[in-house]
């Protein structure tokens, strides 16, 4: 055999031995290695995830987007796939908008096979997260809260946590609701990671679309105002209630200090607290038109019965005085009302007597939540009448010794302005366009004597009432004032530094139609709700009244 034929033959036999080799790893990769292969190539081939559904938009009663939700991602890394951390931070530093140093710590981790480097990241800059390729880095679809008018109502709507659920406000009162449910989605990507086909095997559902009763011009006039007032007075804090006493929709529901919801990681924890709800305080002299009008209901007084009163009166070892310093005066029921009188508001609470003045304190809902369509209301505090102290008499009916919420009050004044029926306040008026029904309402006092207290309330705006300062040309008002000591628990005893201001009102007085409630804790400079919380109803009603096309009379 010549030379050239043995390397013809050696050639041969070499393309024989790597052919049988490589039909051998065929065979072998083929039958013993194939389904763990095969499943390997579907887990790096084909992928399945969660698509979260789109949390339903609130709106106000206009339309007005409050809330939305946009397309986002969460960005995660598998720290050990990634081969230089450095330069894949260097790069995602400003797409994720976190600091570089931060960024390369996270990647570099080698105790856990995944870390979040953000959640919610924007669609815009996640895609362009996902155009960099960086081996390690994975997005998965979520959602970014939004809201587009930063501090309106921000106590009131609530906030949502990094997992979709709502966590107070509406976002957490109607939480199911607004969640909706999730989707699945299937993808299959090549070699290189590039999607070839993505389906949806089940789709995800919307949540519902709330429409509110807030209104957001109004409510962002209250916003203003109360701005203002936290500005001139730099109270603990500030909150206002608008409500249509004839349904008792929320029209606005303000907070001061403000918050942005979009970072409410900035303000402090006190600041997202919605004091309409979540916070109860002496109501002060706001609460005598209650007295008043248990006792006109009873039968124990009249409008114009007449009282020779002293410059103090004493109930048990307590003296009780007015604010500001008189001598012996002859008042009419309706007189006490409108000046605000402590020793006539005792009289007449100790005319009832305790037993009939806890029951008409209950009876306005006092003691007990109002049911109110938000999370987490306070139910204040009524002192069983078991309890009470040869003293308690002198407290109550001049609305010292109990604790109310700015709702309490606010319902219970709807009552004596809508014609004597308390009902819950709501704020929430459509679920997906379908209406929310009226909350049923309970009639505690008559007609008759819900117009003669207002009627009395009017005297209040009047020469010689606590808030005659405040007018509105072409409207009458009926309104109430109230200062309150606050209890200090260290020393046991009311502080006489620390007050609550507030004034309830509405408007027109005859057939009401706008009800406007201002609690003021601890203003500074001034305490009396006359001076710190009648001059911001003014400005709101002065504002909503023409707004809402309410005609002057």
């Amino acid at each position: 055999m010549s030379l050239v034929d043995r390397r013809i033959g050696l050639l041969f036999a070499g393309f024989l031995l790597l052919l049988s080799f490589a039909f051998a790893r065929s065979l072998y990769l083929g039958t013993i290695k194939g389904d763990n292969l095969a499943r390997a190539a579907n887990v790096q081939q084909r992928a399945e995830e969660v698509v979260p559904p789109r949390r339903g938009a609130m709106l106000d009663r206009r339309g007005i987007e409050l809330a939305i939700s946009e397309p986002a991602s969460d960005v995660s890394v598998t720290p050990y796939l990634v081969k230089d951390p450095v330069a894949a931070a260097r790069k995602l530093a400003p797409l994720l908008g976190k600091p570089e140093a931060d960024l390369t710590t996270a990647i570099a981790r080698r105790d856990t096979g995944f870390v979040y480097l953000r959640r919610e990241l924007p669609a815009e800059k996640a895609d362009k997260v996902r155009r960099l390729r960086i081996e390690g880095i994975a997005l998965a679809p979520s959602e970014h809260r939004q809201y587009p008018r930063k501090w309106l109502a921000a106590q009131v709507l609530g906030l949502v946590g990094t997992d979709g659920k709502g966590l107070s406000g509406i976002e957490l009162a109607r939480n199911e609701q607004l969640t909706g449910a999730a989707g699945l989605r299937r993808s299959v990507r090549d070699a290189l990671g590039e999607p070839l086909e993505v389906r949806d095997v089940l789709p995800a559902k919307p949540g519902k679309d709330l429409t509110l009763t807030l209104d957001a011009q109004i409510q962002d006039r209250v916003e203003a105002v109360l701005h203002d007032l936290g500005a001139t007075f730099s109270p603990q804090g500030a909150s206002a209630v608008v409500l249509d006493p004839r349904t008792n929709e929320v029209l606005a529901m303000a907070n001061w200090p403000q918050v942005d919801a979009n970072e409410p990681g900035e303000a402090p924890a006190s600041a997202l607290r919605n004091l309409a709800t979540n916070f109860t305080y002496e109501p002060g002299s706001t609460f005598k038109a209650f007295t008043v009008a248990g006792a006109l209901e009873d039968g124990t007084v009249e409008p114009d019965e007449q009282f020779g009163l002293a410059p103090t009166i004493q109930v048990a070892d307590r003296v009780i005085g007015e604010s500001h310093g008189r001598g012996t005066v002859t008042l009419t029921t309706k007189e006490i009302l409108a000046q605000s009188s402590n020793v006539g508001a005792v009289t007449i609470g100790l005319k009832m007597g305790d037993k009939r003045f806890d029951q008409w304190t209950r009876r306005f809902g006092f003691g007990r939540a109002t049911g109110v369509d938000l999370p987490g209301e306070e139910r204040g505090l009524s002192l069983p009448v078991e309890k009470y102290s040869g003293s308690t008499m002198g407290n109550l009916p001049i609305g010292q010794g109990q604790l109310v919420t700015q709702m309490q009050i606010s319902t219970a004044y709807a009552a004596l302005a809508n014609g004597g029926v308390l009902r819950p306040a709501h704020v929430v008026k459509a679920i997906d366009g379908e209406p929310v029904p009226t909350p049923k309402g309970k009639r505690i006092v008559s007609e008759q004597t819900a117009r003669e207290v207002r009627g009395m309330l009017e005297g209040v705006f009047a020469p010689g009432g606590t808030a005659s300062e405040v007018t509105i040309p072409g409207y009458s008002l009926a309104g109430k004032t109230g200062t309150a000591n606050k209890f200090d628990t260290k020393l046991g005893q009311y502080s006489k530094a620390k007050y609550v201001a507030s004034f309830v009102g509405f408007a027109p007085a005859k057939d009401p139609r706008l009800l406007i409630s201002v609690m003021v804790d601890e203003p500074k400079g001034q305490i009396y709700g006359a001076q710190v919380a009648a001059p911001a109803f003014g400005k709101i009603a002065r504002f909503a009244l023409p707004y809402l096309k309410i005609a002057p009379r």
